[in-house]
């Protein structure tokens, strides 16, 4: 990570992901529209639930709070969440914050886009939560991405809530709000909803995990929903969220850590950012 971040390559994975294969168009039924769909989406997440109920029992993962369930709660509209990841199963975490702040689950659900290579090239256990937990797999072919966009247009019509993980690349358990990616903004534009900014802050815990790591306490920070303006271009509109989406980041970062929010990169690389 020291050396990713100071040659600017924020966006690239540390770790290298095994390839997936394309998702076609047709592959993938993103609304659930099937009953078998139905039946996998409302499998999968009850094994993920357990999943998760085991590894807090186990404390691999703690949750110390939670602060801003009224923001969620409070949503007349569907939303795109966006969240730090540094982490592969902080989405989890964001799903104990929709749990905590949202009562009823069926009307306001929670997705999570996903990359195309976690839904293709994963097997087993995991394999099976990736193509069917309620994730929205992004795809390389333009036709299922473009599957893909309408059907988060009308789930976020719908009054639902995605998460979208802005940073692009997940750096395990690097603490810094990373430089944003548009996609997340895209979405929210293109439907006319309300990004609501997550980020997760953590500390030290006094237990060791399996890799002889310490377990991290999450505090879960959801902020204020962020609208998009009126009168005011695609792209315009875009830059604002983005740009309001890393000053919240950058506050709570400063705020937690009581630390300036500073990257190592070189100053020739930043000039070519």
């Amino acid at each position: 990570m020291k050396q990713f971040e100071e040659e600017g390559r924020f966006y690239e994975d540390v770790e290298n992901d095994p390839p997936g294969e394309t998702i076609k168009a047709g592959e993938v039924d993103y609304l659930r529209k099937r009953l078998s769909s139905r039946v996998y989406a409302y499998t999968a997440y009850k094994i993920a639930r357990r999943f998760l109920n085991k590894m807090i029992k186990d404390k691999k993962i703690i949750v110390k709070d939670i602060i801003g369930t009224e923001n969620l709660s409070g949503l007349k509209t569907g939303a795109i969440m966006t969240c730090n990841h540094f982490n592969a199963y902080d989405s989890f975490a964001i799903q104990m914050a929709y749990e905590a702040s949202i009562s009823n689950w069926k009307k306001k659900r929670f997705y999570r886009v996903i990359k195309e290579a976690n839904y293709t090239s994963f097997p087993g256990f995991y394999g099976f939560l990736m193509r069917h937990c309620y994730t929205l797999p992004l795809s390389s072919s333009p036709k299922a991405m473009g599957e893909m966009m309408k059907s988060v247009d009308t789930l976020l019509k719908e009054g639902h809530l995605v998460l979208v993980y802005p940073e692009q690349s997940m750096w395990w358990n690097y603490r810094k709000p990373k430089p944003l990616k548009k996609g997340a903004y895209r979405f929210a534009v293109k439907s006319n909803v309300p990004i609501v900014p997550c980020f997760i802050t953590m500390q030290d815990s006094n237990i060791v995990d399996d890799d002889g790591f310490k377990v991290q306490e999450y505090t879960i920070h959801i902020e204020k929903p962020i609208y998009p303006k009126e009168g005011v271009s695609q792209g315009d509109n875009m830059d604002y969220l983005l740009e309001e989406n890393y000053r919240i980041w950058k506050n709570i970062y400063e705020a937690t850590y009581q630390t300036k929010l500073e990257y190592t990169t070189k100053e020739e690389v930043r000039a070519q950012m």
